[in-house]
């Protein structure tokens, strides 16, 4: 029997009006929502200041919050570093960014990163808290360039966008590795009137000189390439006829080039070609340079050389270590002589320890040591230099900053030297800074960059890994550079040696030549 609600409700006119408009609204509606879905940009903020970039999952940007850029070591200094920046005052205080690959993969590289934060907030702290109230005030950054330093850009753009009001950026820091993204970054920001103090950068290319400045405005608190060379060669006489070069192919890594040119002067003398391998693209990457150690090892077995000269990065020289720890001429000692990327190793999970000591020594040019400012029996402290004043003001800086009333900051570390390196790089940007800063005024921007030259003799930064005397360009003069081994536990500091061959007069002024 026919049902007539039915028919009254979808057979008369009427309703089947009303039921078409019905659904083309449903169909509207449904069409504009997906449109809206696919139109919508998608949320990759994550915090202020900071976002994934296209295409990635790594938080880039800046931030001064107390945000810890996802990375779960660098979450107590972060926040930390916030507490210490909430109670400042717009106008009243200069900010000093930290430039640094923070969302790094690499685990040696995570780890340099953490000491090298937390050496710059200790200097803050002591700049803020224990400077007899001295102006500005400072307010430190975190700025993320991103694993491999590939979204440099993005973080030295919101960089640039920070000299003004209630910012005031004044000074980065931070700038840890020699390589062509951290070139063009700091190309970039000094090219804006910024000043730039780089923390471990070493390349003998990355500096200004008397003929050159393609980075105005930027100044190293550790020596060059050069230097630490010239300090190896001071260090210990090496016969060039029992030396060889072993060196790394890739281009564009300004460390291992100019290292390599370094070494290679000290080695005219020597018979031997170099012996060359070819790391990956990205040197963290174990890759197969393994294999190439292998032979190599082999090969200089059967030479005279009891020394190699190596210009590498550090995950290549610990699978060149283990190779000639594994070597077939065990009753033939080597010595082998490198950079800084040495420090590196100590924490190295991958080194093979039992390797050292058995006729293999491994020393390294250190950029600082917490031993190096340290009176032991048996070893005296340079007159000149550098102080043990100077470096117990910063170890009392690092007590305090780990305990619950300024910090934590996670584990502290100071063998790799790299707490002391950053924070020795702070206290030279704020020297700057605040030597800039008249009648209370915040420094006009440019006016920071142009006071390195007057940052020596007895102006100089007192710093805790050494004196730190900038010559007109902005380099350190014979700075202090420990010469450090490997051994199977901590990293044993051996002995200062210096680029001149001996200690800066006592005024610590740059000769007329440079």
């Amino acid at each position: 029997m026919p049902n007539p609600l039915r028919y009254r409700v979808f057979y008369t006119t009427r309703q089947k009006i009303v039921t078409s408009v019905l659904v083309l609204a449903l169909l509207a509606w449904g069409t504009v929502y997906a449109v809206g879905r696919l139109t919508t940009p998608e949320d990759r903020s994550c915090s202020a200041g900071v976002a994934r970039p296209e295409g990635s999952d790594e938080c880039v940007g800046v931030s001064g919050d107390g945000y810890d850029f996802e990375v779960d070591a660098l979450t107590e200094v972060a926040r930390a570093i916030g507490e210490q920046n909430k109670p400042l005052k717009p106008g009243t205080y200069a900010t000093v960014a930290l430039l640094l690959p923070l969302t790094s993969t690499s685990p040696s590289m995570r780890t340099k990163i953490l000491h090298e934060v937390q050496g710059a907030f200790a200097f803050q702290y002591e700049a803020n808290n224990k400077s007899n109230d001295m102006v500005p005030k400072i307010r430190l950054v975190l700025a993320n360039t991103g694993n491999g330093n590939v979204h440099w850009r993005t973080a030295v753009d919101a960089l640039k966008g920070m000299t003004g009001a209630p910012h005031h950026l004044r000074a980065v820091s931070g700038i840890a590795t020699s390589s062509a993204p951290v070139r063009q970054a700091v190309a970039a920001l000094t090219g804006k009137d910024i000043a730039v103090v780089g923390t471990t950068i070493t390349a003998d290319d990355l500096t200004n000189g008397p003929d050159r400045k393609p980075f105005p405005g930027l100044a190293r608190v550790s020596p060059t390439n050069s230097d630490e060379a010239r300090a190896l060669a001071n260090y210990g006489r090496v016969d060039a006829a029992k030396a060889i070069l072993v060196h790394d192919t890739r281009e564009g890594d300004h460390y291992t080039e100019t290292l390599k040119e370094a070494f290679s002067g000290l080695l005219a003398k020597s018979p031997y070609q170099p012996q060359v391998f070819t790391s990956p693209d990205d040197p963290t990457d174990e890759g197969p340079t393994a294999n190439t150690f292998q032979q190599i090892t082999q090969l200089l077995c059967t030479t005279r050389a009891d020394t190699v000269y190596f210009a590498g990065r550090h995950t290549q020289l610990r699978q060149f270590v283990n190779a000639l720890g594994a070597r077939g001429c065990t009753h033939k000692p080597f010595t082998v002589l490198t950079g800084d990327e040495g420090s590196y190793l100590g924490a190295d999970p991958k080194l093979d320890r039992n390797a050292l000591g058995k006729g293999l020594t491994v020393r390294y040019a250190a950029l600082a040591h917490p031993d190096a400012w340290l009176e032991a029996p048996g070893r005296t402290v340079p007159k000149r230099g550098g102080t043990p004043a100077a470096y117990q003001r910063f170890r009392s800086m690092m007590d305090a900053v780990r305990t619950a009333q300024v910090g934590p900051v996670g584990p502290v570390e100071l063998s790799d030297g790299q707490a002391i390196i950053a924070y020795d790089a702070m206290a030279t940007a704020v020297r700057a800074i605040r030597q800039s800063t008249v009648g209370g005024k915040l420094p006009a921007l440019k006016d920071v960059g142009l006071q390195w030259p007057q940052v020596t003799g007895e102006l100089r930064v007192e710093g805790a890994s050494g004196w730190i005397c900038l010559d007109n360009h902005g380099n350190p003069h014979n700075k202090a550079v420990p010469i450090v081994e490997l051994t199977r536990d901590t990293p044993r500091f051996v002995q200062i040696a210096w680029p001149d061959g001996k200690p800066p007069s006592g005024d610590c002024m740059p000769p007329r030549k440079r």
